[in-house]
This record gives structure tokens, C-alpha cells and sequence, in this order.
């Protein structure tokens, strides 16, 4: 068993962290596009288009992107992370309603 060289495994580990960071930015623009276009909306409703729209590849006519795998957990942890940043709102009286 030989072990390459310590270089090669940053490497490794940059790209990953890369295409992760990629992958966030994708997805917050994605939610932040939506909530724009309808203002508010039921988290349910979000995560269900900001699958959707992975899936696809595209959010509406001349927005595409390369489509890729994500789940209802990279989605809420974006939710989460463009809350504490103040760029989305939830209703004090609705909490599970997001605002743009």
C-alpha cells in the first residue's frame, strides 16, 4: 500500500470544495430567482420548484444551467443560510411562508 503524494489529496479536496460552492451558489440563486418572481411563497412550494428546476436544467425560458442532482436538505440549508443573511423573510404570523 502506497499513499500519493500529500499534493494530490489538496487537490482532490479543492475541487470538491469548489464544486460544492458551486452548487450553493446555484441553488441560492435559484430560490432567490423564484421568491423575486412570486414575492412569497410556502417553503413546500419553494423546494418542490428548486428541485424541479435542478432536475431541468432550467428555470423558465433563457435561464439554463447544467442540471444536477439535489435534495429537499441542500435546499433548506440554502433557505437557512439566505435567512440569516436578511435576503429572505418569514411572516412572524406564517413562519413556514418565505418573503424575498
Amino acid at each position: 500500500l502506497r499513499l500519493l503524494p500529500r499534493q494530490r489529496y489538496l487537490r482532490a479536496e479543492r475541487a470538491e470544495v469548489s464544486a460544492l460552492e458551486r452548487k450553493r451558489n446555484v441553488l441560492c440563486c435559484l430560490i432567490t430567482h423564484i421568491l423575486k418572481v412570486e414575492k412569497q411563497l410556502h417553503i413546500d412550494n419553494l423546494v418542490f420548484r428548486v428541485i424541479d428546476a435542478c432536475q431541468k436544467g432550467e428555470l423558465g425560458p433563457g435561464l439554463q444551467f447544467l442540471s444536477f442532482c439535489c435534495h429537499s436538505v441542500d435546499v433548506l440549508s440554502c433557505v437557512l443560510h439566505l435567512l440569516n443573511q436578511g435576503y429572505l423573510r418569514r411572516q412572524e404570523e406564517r413562519p413556514h411562508v418565505l418573503e424575498y
